[in-house]
């Protein structure tokens, strides 16, 4: 019996990490081994990077809001405590949007928990 290659999948499977391998430099982007090993770690840093970017976005939130709260001589722990004993929920990220966009109502937020 003869040996069966699937040479429709093997082309498919490397046409495939060829495809994702475009716009790289030199061998990276036409030799299918070297191809496979630098997509493979892309992929593994755009995974990382997506979770990179949610706590790097966090910590602009806070750093924004911090700044906000201190204009008003309040520092973000004791202001953040003050909102959760007070039960407001609102999110760091509209609370850091409030204090770049709409100051005024932010400083009545920031009166109403003092």
């Amino acid at each position: 019996m003869p040996r069966s290659k699937n040479a429709v999948a093997s082309r498919a499977r490397r046409k495939r990490i060829l495809k994702q391998a475009k716009g790289y430099y030199g061998k990276r982007k036409n030799v299918y081994t070297v191809a496979k090993n630098i997509v493979e770690k892309g992929l593994t840093y755009a995974y990382v990077g997506r979770k990179l970017k949610k706590r790097e976005y966090r910590q602009l939130w806070i750093a924004r809001i911090n700044a906000a709260v201190r204009n008003e001589g309040m520092t973000y722990s004791v202001f953040i405590d003050k909102l959760v004993k007070k039960g407001i929920t609102l999110d760091r990220k509209v609370l850091a949007d409030l204090a770049m966009n709409e100051p005024e109502s932010f400083k009545k937020l920031i009166e109403s928990v003092k």
